[in-house]
């Protein structure tokens, strides 16, 4: 009876209200998610007589952090809308095979992912630009985080099947408990016990282990539509192999910006040193803010756009599109606004150091200017993924980073006369060619997509 009520709601209820009963948990869920990676630094930027050289080391972890995040994402993005379309054909059984095979490739890649970072750490945060002074803290940090990869395999990659089964709200507690776990435990490990950037990341791994076991226990549980069962988790190449497909854009994306981290820090410790990377930590930080609220609206419009898809009502997918480039590009230009306005606020969050937090000022006006586009190349990329056109949304997910972005942190230092701005002003440039190209693609191809059907994806993508 739950079963048939939810699809009822899926498939023929208010799609302004569905989107809110769906985004509103999702966008929470990410703003604590995004406590993981900053409550971390902004206690790590105010340990006393090592502040800025800590947070600069924890800050040279993100690229491996991010390679983490992107191979769970790699499976969770792109199973989680091939089954929910399933589920819109009432094919809960393929829906439930998807789930399972994408829970065993997770635990592949936590094996593989754990043994080669932490034998390797050293090397890659060296290549990654940190200095005699900043290694020893970003290794601290990044070995006890390595050894907790598996906890974020089932975080980051189960949790979105939690969310395209309609359980928003569930979803969302995944990432409160752990974030509540994180807050409470970083000020007892840091400076109660006075285990510095070691504290950080054991109270982040604790934390993750405790959204793991959550996210386990439901989808084991009474209340779970796809139930995860032994049965299903013996790999199947005719399952699995398009979910990964589907799912190489989201690897890409952020994978991609690992490689984009390590360009950044590379690039401004050649030309501006510790204090330009330390800025840059601070910056990325802070365009969470913008870019996770953002993910959380699409992830409330994927269940609906994928569900009805699957379901052949085409009008129901155009209006959670609207719903959702609506919400999105609003959310992105109020925040832009923000962090021209008052950069000095969202810096000193992070540091007490007054070098840096001015240093940061002039750097976020510079970086943010266009980050207001990005409502739009977010929103229309994801719906490529919802729709399962793996192909555009992989070229899409490529165009900012590799094909403009990285080269562009490397080039217009050349160009022009101040070499720090030249790398700061890569991401406006950017953003905005990629937000320009993505959405005239989307607005141009959804018609075809939606005539195609979800019968035809192989041959619309």
């Amino acid at each position: 009876m739950a079963e048939q009520q939810k699809k009822q709601d899926m498939g023929s209820g208010s799609i302004p209200k569905l989107m809110l009963n769906l985004a509103i948990p999702a966008v929470v869920a990410q703003l604590i998610n995004m406590l993981y990676n900053i409550v971390d630094r902004i206690y790590i930027g105010h340990i006393p007589d090592a502040g800025a050289s800590a947070l600069t080391g924890v800050g040279l972890f993100l690229p491996i952090l991010m390679m983490i995040n992107a191979f769970a994402m790699l499976a969770g993005s792109g199973g989680a809308p091939r089954a929910a379309i399933a589920m819109g054909k009432n094919d809960r059984n393929n829906a439930q095979k998807i789930m399972g095979n994408c829970f065993s490739v997770l635990m592949i890649f936590a094996v593989l992912l754990t043994v080669l970072f932490y034998v390797f750490a050293p090397q890659l945060l060296r290549l990654f630009g940190a200095s005699d002074v900043t290694l020893p803290y970003a290794l601290d940090y990044a070995r006890i985080y390595i050894l907790g990869t598996v906890f974020v395999m089932i975080v980051m990659g189960m949790n979105p099947f939690i969310t395209t089964q309609g359980f928003a709200k569930f979803s969302m507690m995944t990432t409160v408990v752990g974030a509540v776990c994180n807050i409470i435990l970083d000020p007892i490990l840091i400076f109660g016990l006075q285990m510095g950037v070691q504290g950080a990341a054991v109270a982040t791994v604790l934390s993750q282990a405790v959204s793991a076991v959550w996210v386990l226990w439901f989808l084991r549980g009474k209340k779970t539509l796809l139930k995860l069962s032994l049965g299903d988790l013996r790999l199947e190449p005719q399952v699995i192999f398009p979910c990964l497909a589907l799912g190489i854009s989201s690897f890409v994306m952020l994978s991609t910006e690992s490689i984009l981290n390590i360009s950044f820090n590379s690039s401004l410790s050649r030309y501006g040193g510790d204090v330009a990377v330390g800025a840059m930590t601070i910056i990325s930080s802070c365009s969470q803010l913008v870019l996770l609220p953002l993910q959380g609206i699409c992830q409330g419009g994927q269940p609906i756009m994928s569900f009805n898809f699957g379901a052949g009502k085409k009008e129901r997918v155009k209006q959670a599109f609207r719903c959702q480039f609506m919400a999105c590009t609003g959310y992105s230009t109020f925040m832009c606004l923000m962090m021209m306005l008052a950069p000095g606020v969202f810096a000193g969050i992070f540091s007490s150091d007054a070098s840096l937090v001015e240093y940061t000022v002039w750097a976020m006006r510079i970086y943010m200017a266009g980050i207001f586009s990005t409502g739009v190349q977010i929103s229309c990329q994801q719906t490529f993924m919802a729709l399962g056109q793996a192909k555009i949304s992989l070229l899409m997910a490529c165009l900012r980073k590799l094909v403009l972005l990285i080269p562009l942190i490397f080039i217009l230092p050349f160009l022009l006369p101040d070499q720090v701005f030249g790398v700061f002003v890569a991401e406006p440039v950017s953003d905005i060619i990629a937000a320009s190209v993505t959405g005239t693609m989307l607005f141009t191809r959804l018609n075809r997509i939606l005539e195609n059907g979800a019968g035809q994806m192989g041959k619309s993508r």
